[in-house]
């Protein structure tokens, strides 16, 4: 069996206000990649710091290189435009005002050419001053065909959203390879796209593009694995991460994981799942009893979208009722998603997010040591 890391994250950070203010600058050509990078590493070692204090398991750069999860792929990927219009557009929820309706404009205009790696050099850093082990993020492959094929543009160089999944898988699976390459010991999948299957209203929304959910869970599922083939050996861990959307403190699905839980949860070939389970719009723990006993399942317990920390009786009351499902020495805990899945970054603070983290790893030592 993989590490179990108890106290894990997600992976992103609230980015600096120093951090962002560098990386506007740059964007605005005021300065140079190198002043950038130098932001980009003081930041990370701030940030290394901070989890070394809190006394997590494993340790990350926060994403501070990325503009968001998901962007290494447009950055790395050549064949990306703008097209002013949103292949899809999804109505966001949450604190912070009303709900918003938002795409992403960044579709699929070209047939796609990988110019370099997805993650480029950013495990050298993290893996040179990590005073542990380190955990890189990768997106799902899922992720693209889902918000950025655009009908009347993609499918003139990929016919169905199917032909570009393909294409995808296959880039990320070579980033993947690679990060094992780096010596990189904790490798974690984003998988938002997963929520498409749990709610009603996204089941919907593919059935009126054409597509029936059922065939296109079992062609994610079989996607990710993909990418995933041959990851998981001796001083790995393979893990997936699920959530119903995490931009700026909002979310755009919910729905438990009942509809697809067996097939999920014995589908996938990792070690570890990270599931959210802050709020009731991610179901009960019932559907753990499909997690295959020699998995981990790490609990996402806390918000990572409000800062009112979490009350830790009401943490233990949860585990124990999640225990009821699934063994309790097979579980760990982190919040639900990241801070800042996007750069912009969650509504909470600094403060905030440490204390949440230092809530984690306070509450996984009383449970398990």
């Amino acid at each position: 069996m993989a590490d179990i890391y108890r106290a894990d994250h997600v992976g992103s950070l609230l980015r600096p206000e120093s951090l962002k203010e560098a990386r506007n600058m740059f964007y605005a050509g005021r300065v140079s990649a190198d002043t950038l990078r130098e932001s980009e590493d003081a930041a990370i070692l701030e940030a290394l710091a901070q989890q070394e204090r809190i006394g997590v398991a494993v340790f990350t750069d926060g994403e501070f290189r990325r503009s968001g999860f998901q962007n290494d792929m447009q950055d790395a990927v050549e064949g990306f435009i703008d097209t002013g219009t949103p292949a899809v557009v999804r109505i966001w929820k949450g604190p912070g005002g009303e709900p918003q309706a938002l795409g992403t404009q960044q579709v699929v205009g070209a047939r796609l050419r990988l110019k370099h790696r997805l993650t480029g050099d950013q495990t050298e850093y993290l893996k040179a001053k990590a005073p542990g082990p380190v955990k890189m993020t990768v997106p799902s492959p899922n992720q693209f065909p889902a918000i950025c094929y655009q009908d009347g543009v993609t499918d003139q160089f990929y016919p169905t959203r199917s032909d570009l999944l393909r294409e995808l898988t296959g880039f990320i699976k070579a980033e993947i390879q690679s990060l094992l390459a780096d010596g990189v010991s904790y490798i974690q999948m984003d998988e938002p796209r997963y929520s498409y299957y749990v709610d009603p209203v996204w089941r919907d929304h593919l059935r009126g593009l054409g597509v029936d959910p059922g065939k296109a869970f079992e062609e994610a599922v079989a996607a990710d694995n993909d990418c995933l083939a041959d990851a998981r050996r001796a001083g790995v861990t393979v893990a997936m991460h699920i959530c119903r959307g995490n931009n700026q403190s909002k979310w755009y699905a919910e729905g438990g994981y009942e509809p697809i839980a067996e097939k999920l949860f014995s589908g996938l070939d990792v070690d570890r799942f990270l599931l959210e389970y802050d709020t009731d719009r991610a179901g009960t723990f019932d559907p753990l009893r499909f997690v295959p006993k020699d998995k981990i399942v790490v609990l996402g317990l806390l918000s990572s979208k409000e800062g009112a920390l979490e009350d830790q009786d009401e943490l233990l009351r949860r585990i124990d009722e999640a225990a009821k499902f699934f063994p309790l020495e097979n579980m760990a805990l982190s919040p639900q998603c990241g801070f800042a899945s996007m750069a912009a970054g969650n509504l909470l603070t600094e403060d905030e997010q440490w204390r949440k983290l230092e809530m984690v790893v306070d509450t996984a030592r009383k449970v398990w040591g």
